[in-house]
């Protein structure tokens, strides 16, 4: 206060500025937490929404732009929602933007789609306005190239282009690209396996085609197969011819196999044979080197004479000249 005690101007500056800068703060927080543009856009744009609704979407942690954009482009395109089925879902993890461009699409293309179908869509993990799209405009599903024998054993190598269009009712537990492509490789293994002749089958691929196409493989599938078309058919190896050499060297190499057995037994018993051999040859000179010495008993005994000693004697030198002579006529045989 002054000397005549009126408050400081400067004082009442500083609170007046004090104040302004509260309010401001104040209403930047207001305004951050209750989305007033947000409703004043959807107030205009014709969805009626309270700024109670808002505040509550605020309080139950949800992010109002991401309902009430969607619902203004809904409403706009004539369809009837409320916020509690977009908030619904998006609690429950779903993307509500997404499902309400797949409701206008349908809407637009005259398919029969609703909102429940098109969350649990949504839900089950599978893009809604995709299947949308694809059930309007058909998609082409290439198949890696698929290799098949026929019965002549030549190696056939398909590949097949797939227009499947998307079936809304069977988006919902329904099998998806990879059981098509499976169950496309599987049909056509089939058709060229029961074919007599590879040339069969290349002067008429859409045989392929059409017996594929008659197994109904789009049972239990997200999808309906509209057509099955043969792109490309090539002629591989010989499998057959292939089979047959590698059951001929397996055939050799069983023979060859039996032979070495055959020879190591042969060899295993030559081998004893020899043993055999080798073990009498020892008695005999064990019963040579006896003998000597049975004559002596007998010459200190008087079983055996002088004359009888030297007459066995002679007869052992006339049969050793013998075999002599018997194995030098041999032997000049074989040089003759």
């Amino acid at each position: 206060m002054n000397y005549y005690g009126q408050p400081e101007a400067g004082v009442g500056y500083i609170g007046l500025i004090i104040i302004a800068a509260l309010i401001v703060v104040l209403l930047m927080l207001f305004l951050r937490f209750v989305p007033v543009g947000l409703w004043v856009t959807a107030y205009f744009s014709g969805v009626k929404v309270s700024i109670g609704t808002l505040i509550g979407m605020r309080l139950r942690r949800v992010n109002p732009q991401k309902i009430i954009q969607p619902l203004i482009k809904a409403t706009k395109a004539g369809l009837i929602l409320s916020t509690n089925q977009l908030e619904a879902h998006y609690l429950a993890g779903g993307n509500v933007n997404r499902v309400i461009d797949a409701l206008i699409a349908s809407q637009r293309a005259d398919i029969d789609l609703e909102f429940e179908k098109a969350a649990a869509i949504d839900l089950a993990g599978r893009d809604v306005f995709e299947a949308v799209q694809v059930s309007v405009n058909p998609k082409v599903i290439e198949t890696p190239k698929i290799s098949a024998v026929a019965k002549n054993g030549i190696e056939i190598i398909v590949k097949a282009k797939v227009t499947v269009r998307a079936n809304i009712e069977r988006l919902v537990g329904g099998a998806g690209e990879d059981t098509i492509i499976a169950r496309v490789g599987e049909g056509i293994v089939t058709t060229v396996g029961s074919s007599e002749k590879h040339e069969a089958v290349l002067q008429n691929p859409d045989s392929i085609s059409k017996t594929v196409l008659s197994k109904g493989l789009d049972s239990g599938t997200a999808f309906e197969i509209l057509s099955i078309d043969i792109a490309d058919v090539d002629v591989g190896r010989n499998i057959g011819a292939e089979l047959q050499t590698d059951q001929a060297e397996a055939d050799k190499n069983i023979a060859q196999a039996k032979a070495e057995e055959r020879r190591s037994m042969a060899i295993a018993q030559e081998q004893e044979m020899r043993a055999e051999v080798q073990k009498m040859r020892a008695r005999v000179v064990e019963a040579e080197a006896e003998v000597p010495l049975a004559m002596a008993e007998a010459l200190r005994q008087g079983n055996l004479g002088v004359m009888d000693y030297y007459k066995l004697q002679n007869i052992n030198a006339d049969t050793e000249m013998r075999e002599s002579i018997s194995g030098q006529v041999d032997q000049s045989d074989e040089e003759a």
